[in-house]
């Protein structure tokens, strides 16, 4: 921020050197930047100065902050504005209404009203001080809205009374395709989006909040009343409408760090003893407010030991209350602990460790020793980058080779993945013009890359990423991290069961035996040809299918693919899965196949659901073998073959105390699936 080094010192109880206010300031954490001398038009001089405010620090963004903080470093006495407007006119409640419909991003508004005023140029000793900061003066009125602004802080503005319709303030937001002419030479009509804040007369905008002021309602030479506007705005709200309109201004620059809704009257009364000074008018009584109430100051503590923990030197307990005071914390020592009323500017400072850092910077920075050496103790990588290393490993080597792409598609891209219940999130940046979109699923970036790769002559890469997806669902916004594999096949049945082989091999890593996939049918994504859901523990695992030719022709591929979006990372926290270990058996098991026909519809795991209900005597497992469909079987049906495994902990056992577990299995097949047993 270009700050005057006179402006600084008129809130000082002596004056202080450019060289020392750069030396002070520094040392409090804001560095100086540049430094020149100016000269101004009653041919006295300035030294202008260039001081870096972290983004953090918006209290600083004055002349008052950056005073309090040379005052707090040196011994100075800070010397804060005491303003006392006198109102004399009729009541300001009687002249206009204000109605705020955005609480949540107007906490507060207040308006005041000057009547007779009359604008022109501004005295020297306020044009100089602007002047010296490298601002152009334009009237009294608004040079008065900047000086305070530069002085405080707090932005504010002025309307021109006879302009604001039906004597109304409204803060609301824009209607889409809402018209809003800004403030400036040259400017041109916005075209305003339904998420802007407005502030708006009877009829129309006349003020983009916290951002522009309106040209239409703008201060001019013949303007005689004033409406004073004094806000706060959140700092999101002003920022997307400050990136939305490519508009970026002193005030958008300091609501978007955060101002204190506890500042405004303060600030405004400061603007109407101004402009009363230097325009003259009648200050009208009262304050026409409508927004929250405003909120006590926050009340923090500071243990003196924590303290002298974290800063590592023998910080007494009176040198921190001592040090908290210079900066207006109002400090009371009770045993060995430190409590604080935290200064309304300073929305920083939330948590103990804010009070520690701010001791630290009193006590002096570059008074802290710095340890040569730090031991430190490697912990073990924690169990969700344990599962998420396994996983990839275990990818790389069933031949994936791992991608890192972009989170923003094209719109083409995002519609042809995005399911019929939700819709695209969009970003707002000029950059991202082309490819606007968070990807809704990872698949269409390794489409890119698969593409990308057949150019190159590479036809049959396997590839696999995991990154986050993003969505909306009505106004709530969806973010899932998954892993997406894709992997080119000679035709879709072979795809598909080696992808399937792929999902269980993954499952089984992060779930152990409980990691049996179920598969289900799914035709609701049209990205799919043919397409299947997975849920593991009742939960929705993820889908995999056949990639449709409409979707690969997008991305100019002709060949088939088979791919898979599934949520693992879901599971991650539980890794790795528990597992009990059993002795070899000590005598063989006999194995015995059972074909069935049945219908083509049923599903493997109804089946072995079935059987494992039966509990049968020295069962050991129920595998899946094969399924086999042609004419024979007929049409609709399938034989499905599987594999039963018998062994005895303490004997070899006999055929025939497996006959007996066999027949209740093909009993069980024919009564409950009506099976035809063909071996």
């Amino acid at each position: 921020m270009n700050t005057s080094v006179a402006w600084i010192n008129d809130y000082l109880d002596s004056p202080v050197s450019a060289e020392k206010q750069a030396d002070l300031l520094t040392r409090a954490g804001f560095p100086t930047e540049h430094a020149e001398t100016v000269s101004l038009p009653d041919g006295s001089t300035d030294v202008r100065q260039d001081i870096e405010i972290t983004s953090n620090r918006g209290d600083c963004l004055s002349h008052v902050g950056l005073a309090r903080e040379i005052a707090a470093m040196s011994g100075h006495k800070l010397k804060e504005p005491q303003p006392k407007p006198k109102a004399t006119g009729p009541s300001a409640a009687s002249l206009i209404s204000v109605t705020n419909r955005e609480h949540r991003a107007c906490p507060l508004y207040t308006a005041r009203v000057i009547k007779g005023v009359k604008v022109g140029p501004s005295p020297a000793w306020l044009a100089n001080r602007l002047l010296a900061r490298g601002d152009i003066p334009r009237n009294n009125i608004v040079d008065a809205s900047n000086f305070v602004q530069f002085e405080l802080g707090q932005p504010t503005h002025a309307f021109d009374f006879a302009k604001v319709k039906g004597s109304k303030i409204i803060i609301r937001k824009a209607a889409a395709g809402e018209q809003f002419l800004p403030l400036g030479e040259g400017a041109v009509e916005l075209k305003l989006h339904a998420d802007d804040l407005v502030i708006a007369d009877a009829e129309r905008p006349i003020a983009l909040a916290g951002v522009k002021g309106g040209g239409l309602s703008a201060v001019t030479v013949s303007t005689t009343d004033l409406i004073i506007e004094a806000a706060t705005f959140a700092p999101a709200s002003v920022r997307a409408a400050s990136r939305r309109h490519g508009i970026a201004s002193d005030s958008s620059f300091r609501f978007e760090r955060g101002v204190s809704a506890g500042q405004i009257h303060e600030a405004a009364d400061r603007l109407v003893e101004l402009i009363l000074q230097v325009a003259g008018g009648t200050l009208c009584e009262g304050v026409v407010v409508d927004g929250a109430p405003i909120t006590n100051r926050a009340q923090l503590s500071l243990r003196g030991d924590r303290c002298r923990a974290i800063l590592g030197v023998p910080v007494t307990d009176d040198q921190v209350t001592e040090a908290l005071d210079r900066l207006g914390f109002e400090p009371r020592l009770m045993n060995g602990v430190v409590h604080v009323t935290v200064p309304v500017q300073r929305l920083d400072i939330t948590r103990e460790i804010d009070l520690i850092e701010e001791v630290g910077r009193m006590y002096g920075l570059e008074k802290i020793p710095q340890a040569e050496s730090i031991a430190i103790r490697v912990t073990a990588p924690q169990p969700t980058e344990l599962a998420r290393r396994a996983v990839n490993q275990t990818l790389v080597g069933l031949g994936f080779v791992e991608t890192v792409t972009h989170s923003l598609i094209n719109e083409a891209a995002a519609a042809a993945f995005l399911p019929p219940d939700l819709q695209a999130l969009r970003v707002a940046d000029e950059r991202a013009k082309a490819e606007p979109v968070l990807r809704p699923s990872i698949l269409p970036s390794l489409l890119r890359v698969l593409a990308f790769n057949r150019d190159n002559g590479n036809h049959d890469v396997r590839l696999f990423e995991s990154a986050s997806t993003f969505a909306m669902l009505g106004s709530q916004h969806l973010e899932q991290v998954n892993v997406a594999i894709m992997l080119p096949a000679a035709d879709a049945e072979a795809g598909m069961r080696e992808m399937r082989g792929v999902i269980d091999r993954l499952a089984q890593l992060l779930l152990g035996d409980a990691g049996e996939v179920l598969v289900e049918e799914l035709n609701r994504f049209p990205w799919f040809s043919s397409g299947a859901s997975l849920r593991v523990q009742g939960k929705m695992l993820g889908t995999m299918g056949v990639l449709a030719p409409k979707t690969l022709s997008l991305f100019g591929l002709n060949q088939t693919v088979v791919a898979a979006e599934v949520g693992l990372p879901q599971f991650y926290g539980s890794y790795p899965p528990e597992t009990e270990s059993r002795p070899l058996p000590s005598f063989p098991a006999i194995e015995r196949d059972v074909s069935a026909v049945v219908q083509d519809r049923l599903r493997w795991i109804e089946v072995k659901s079935a059987l494992n209900l039966l509990k049968l005597q020295h069962i050991e497992g129920v595998d899946f073998v094969t399924t086999y469909r042609g004419k024979q079987i007929g049409v609709g049906r399938k034989s499905l073959t599987l594999r039963l495994r018998f062994c005895a902990d303490d004997r070899t056992l006999k055929h025939e105390e497996v006959d007996v577990q066999m027949e209740q299995v093909m009993e069980t097949l024919k009564t409950r699936f009506k099976a035809e047993i063909r071996s």
